[in-house]
C-alpha cells in the first residue's frame, strides 16, 4: 500500500490539494500529463493554468464569491494567496495575470520536497490500494475518463465551454472608449465599449450571420447555461445580449453624461496592460467571422487578436451519484474528487475543492476521522450541493447564497441578509477549521 498520496492533475484544484498535503507533512505524487500530453485549450506546461477568464470574480465584502475566498483564506489556500500576489486591475474582482500566476504556482509546488513530480499521463487507479485524489478538471483525457466510468459505472455527463477573445491593448481605439466601474464600485479598472442603438442594431445582425465552427459527427453541443457562447445568447432574441454581458446599466458614460445603448467591457489581462479581455464574449465562432464582427465593436474597428475565443469540452462527473459531502467516492472511499471534474463550476470552487479534498485525504491517511464542514459555510453548502442534488438533472454549479441554508428569520434588507450569512458562515468555519486536526 503506498505511502503517499496520489494526486492526479495538477491543475487549479489538484495543485491546491498537492499543497495542502505536503504542508501537513504528507508525501504526494503529482502526476500532470502536460506538455507530455496537451489538451484542446491549454497553452503552457505551467501548472494552475486559467484557459477561460481571468477573473476569480468578486472580493466585495459579504458577496457569495467573497465569502467562499474568505473562508480559503482563512484556511491557508496557497493558491489565492498567489493571486492576491499577481492580481491586476479588475474594479471590485480578484483577477490576475494568468501566466506569472501559473508560474508562480508551479514553481511553489516545484520547490516544495514532499511534492514529488511527475509529468505523464494516469490511465489507471489503484482504488483499493492508494488514497487518490482526482482532480484532472474539464479536459480529462480519454484514456482516463475510461477508467473514471469504470470506477463510477456510469458514463460521464459532459457539458461544452468557451472561450474570450483577447485583444492588444495598443490597438484599442482610446478615442472611443472610456474607463469605468460599473456603478462606480472598485476603481475605474475596465474599458468599456459604448453602442449606440445603430451600432447594437449592426453588430447583433453581424453576429447573428456569423459562421460558428462545424461540430463533428460525434459532437452534442450541450452547453452549460452559465456559460453560453455570445452567439448563442444572441439567437434568443435581439436584446438578450443588451439584458446579459452588454447590460449598460450603472455605466454612464463621462464624455456624454449618458448610460449608452449597450456596452462591451474589456479586462486587464496581465500585469504589463498589454492586452484585454473581452468580458463575456466566448464564443465557437470561425477565427476570421470572430475579427470581422468584434470589429463591429466600437473601439475595436482595427484590434489585432492574441486569441481568438474557442470551445472545448467540460467533463464531470454526476457527482450525487457518486459521491460523499467529504469528496470521496461511496463504493471506493480512498478515491476523491475534486475540481470541475467534481461538479463545481468555476476557478474559485474548483480551488476550494481541492483545498478540502487535500485536507480529507491527509486525514484519511493519518486514520483520523475526516470531518466535513458546516452546512452553514460555503465550503459545506458547496459540498452538500454536488453530493444530495438532484442527481437525474445535475449540472455544475457556482456558489451562490441559494446554496447556502437560508436565514431563519425575514429580512427584507438583502445586504443585511447576507452580511448576517456571512457572518455565521465564517463562525462555524472558524470552529470547524480549530477542531479539525493539524490545520
Amino acid at each position: 500500500m503506498s505511502s503517499s498520496i496520489k494526486i492526479i492533475g495538477a491543475g487549479l484544484a489538484g495543485s491546491e490539494a498537492a499543497w495542502q498535503c505536503a504542508r501537513r507533512g504528507l508525501a504526494v505524487d503529482l502526476y500532470e500529463m502536460r506538455p507530455v500530453k496537451s489538451t484542446p485549450a491549454h497553452q503552457t506546461p505551467h501548472f494552475a493554468e486559467l484557459v477561460c477568464s481571468n477573473s476569480l470574480k468578486s472580493d466585495s465584502e459579504n458577496t457569495a464569491p467573497w465569502l467562499l475566498k474568505e473562508e480559503m483564506r482563512r484556511a491557508r489556500s496557497l493558491l489565492l494567496e498567489i493571486a492576491q500576489q499577481t492580481s491586476v486591475p479588475a474594479g471590485h474582482a480578484l483577477a490576475v495575470d494568468r501566466d506569472v500566476f501559473a508560474v508562480n504556482v508551479t514553481e511553489a509546488l516545484e520547490a516544495q520536497p514532499l511534492i514529488r513530480i511527475h509529468r505523464e499521463e494516469v490511465t489507471r487507479v489503484e482504488e483499493a490500494n492508494d488514497i487518490t485524489i482526482i482532480a484532472t478538471g474539464p479536459l480529462t483525457s480519454d484514456a482516463l475518463s475510461q477508467e473514471i466510468a469504470r470506477l463510477s459505472g456510469s458514463n460521464h455527463l459532459f457539458f461544452y465551454d468557451s472561450i474570450s477573445p483577447i485583444v492588444e491593448a495598443d490597438s484599442i481605439d482610446q478615442s472611443r472608449v472610456y474607463m469605468a466601474a460599473r456603478y462606480d464600485k472598485g476603481t475605474a479598472d475596465y474599458i468599456n465599449c459604448p453602442f449606440t442603438r445603430e451600432e447594437y442594431d449592426r453588430f447583433y445582425d453581424g453576429l447573428v450571420e456569423a459562421q460558428s465552427v462545424e461540430a463533428k459527427d460525434w459532437e452534442k453541443l450541450n452547453y452549460f447555461e452559465g456559460c453560453l457562447p455570445i452567439e448563442e445568447i444572441a439567437r434568443r432574441g435581439r436584446d438578450t445580449l443588451r439584458f446579459g454581458p452588454m447590460k449598460p446599466v450603472g455605466l454612464r458614460d463621462p464624455k456624454t453624461g449618458k448610460t449608452p445603448y449597450a456596452v462591451v467591457q474589456l479586462r486587464q489581462e496581465n500585469l504589463r496592460a498589454d492586452s484585454y479581455n473581452i468580458v463575456g464574449f466566448q464564443n465557437h465562432l470561425k477565427f476570421g467571422e470572430q475579427a470581422r464582427v468584434m470589429r463591429l465593436i466600437p473601439g475595436l474597428e482595427n484590434a489585432k487578436f492574441l486569441r481568438y475565443g474557442q470551445i472545448h469540452r467540460n467533463t464531470y462527473i454526476n457527482s450525487p451519484a457518486l459521491l460523499l459531502e467529504t469528496l470521496q467516492m461511496r463504493e471506493h472511499p480512498r478515491v476523491l474528487f475534486a475540481g470541475q471534474i467534481s461538479g463545481v463550476e468555476g476557478y474559485v470552487e474548483s480551488i476550494a475543492t481541492g483545498q478540502m479534498a487535500g485536507m480529507h485525504a491527509v486525514a484519511l491517511t493519518r486514520g483520523e476521522q475526516v470531518q466535513v464542514p458546516p452546512r452553514a459555510t460555503a465550503f459545506g453548502s458547496l459540498v452538500n450541493y454536488i453530493a444530495h442534488a438532484e442527481a437525474k438533472h445535475f449540472q455544475p454549479a457556482n456558489i451562490t447564497f441559494d446554496l447556502l441554508p437560508p436565514w431563519p428569520e425575514k429580512i427584507r434588507d438583502k445586504k443585511l441578509r447576507h452580511q448576517k450569512q456571512c457572518e455565521l458562515a465564517l463562525s462555524h468555519l472558524d470552529s470547524w477549521l480549530s477542531g479539525y486536526q493539524n490545520i
